[in-house]
C-alpha cells in the first residue's frame, strides 16, 4: 500500500492528536474500557484517513500514549488494539463498505455466544452492542434492497452513525479478548461471579456515555474540519 506525502502527514497529524487524548486518564479510573481519551478522535481518523491508513495512526497514537502514561498492567495495550480496530471500522463504514463491518460484528458476537461464560453474563450487559448490531443489520438491509444509499445519508447522521459502529466494534474487540480469549482469568483473575458483577455495572453504564460523548464531539467539532480538509484538497469527502 502505497502512501502518498499529504497521506503521512495526515497520519502522523492524528497519530500526534490521539497520543495527546490517550495520555489524558479518565479520573478515578486506574484501567478498563478507554482509560484515556482516544476514544474521542480515533474513529476520526478512520473516517478522514480511511479504514486502514487510519488503523495505522490509531496505533502509532495508542502506542505513544501508551509510554508517556503507563498503565497500571502491561497488558492492557492488548485490549487498547480495539482502538485502531474501531477506527478502521468507522473508515469502512464511512465509505459504504458495510459489508466488512457486518462481518467483523457477527464474528466477534459469535464468539461471545459460543463461550460457555458468556450464558451466565447478564444479557443486558453489552446492550449497546446489540444496538449498534441492529442498526448495522437495518443499514445493511436498506442498502441491500436500494431503500437508501449509505454514503449518500445526511453528513452529520452519518458521522454520528460511523462514530457508533466504530466505537462498539473497539468495545466488541475488547470483549473478545476479556471473555471469548478468557482474559477475566488470565490478566485478571477474575471469578465468573466477579465478572458477572462488571456485567451488572458499571460496564452497561460508563462505556455508553463514553460513546455519547464522543458522537456529540464529532458532530460538532469535526465537519469544519472535514471542510478545511476538503477544501485543500486532503480528503475523498
Amino acid at each position: 500500500m502505497k502512501i502518498k506525502t499529504r497521506q503521512l502527514s495526515l497520519i502522523a497529524i492524528f497519530a500526534a492528536l490521539g497520543a495527546v487524548f490517550d495520555s489524558i486518564v479518565t479520573p478515578g479510573f486506574s484501567a478498563g474500557v478507554w482509560f484515556g481519551w482516544i476514544f474521542i478522535i480515533s474513529t476520526v481518523a478512520g473516517m478522514v484517513l480511511g479504514p486502514y491508513n487510519g488503523f495505522i495512526s490509531t496505533l502509532i497514537a495508542v502506542t505513544i500514549g501508551h509510554y508517556l502514561f503507563p498503565r497500571e498492567t502491561a497488558y492492557e495495550f492488548i485490549f487498547t488494539l480495539g482502538a485502531p480496530i474501531g477506527s478502521m471500522i468507522s473508515g469502512f463504514m464511512f465509505r459504504g463498505d458495510w459489508k466488512k463491518v457486518f462481518a467483523y460484528y457477527t464474528a466477534m458476537l459469535v464468539f461471545y455466544f459460543v463461550t460457555p461464560i458468556s450464558w451466565r453474563l447478564p444479557f443486558w450487559g453489552m446492550w449497546n452492542c446489540y444496538v449498534a448490531y441492529i442498526i448495522l443489520i437495518t443499514i445493511a438491509a436498506l442498502n441491500k434492497f436500494r431503500v437508501i444509499n449509505l454514503t449518500k445519508i445526511e453528513r452529520r447522521y452519518l458521522l454520528a452513525i460511523c462514530t457508533f459502529l466504530g466505537l462498539e466494534a473497539d468495545i466488541l474487540f475488547r470483549i473478545f479478548i476479556l471473555v471469548p480469549c478468557y482474559g477475566y482469568q488470565i490478566f485478571y483473575g477474575l471469578t465468573p461471579e466477579a465478572l458477572a458483577l462488571i456485567w451488572v455495572a458499571p460496564a452497561p453504564i460508563i462505556t455508553p456515555v463514553k460513546v455519547a460523548l464522543s458522537i456529540l464531539a464529532t458532530v460538532t467539532v469535526y465537519p469544519p474540519l472535514i471542510r478545511i480538509l476538503e477544501k485543500y484538497g486532503y480528503s475523498k469527502f
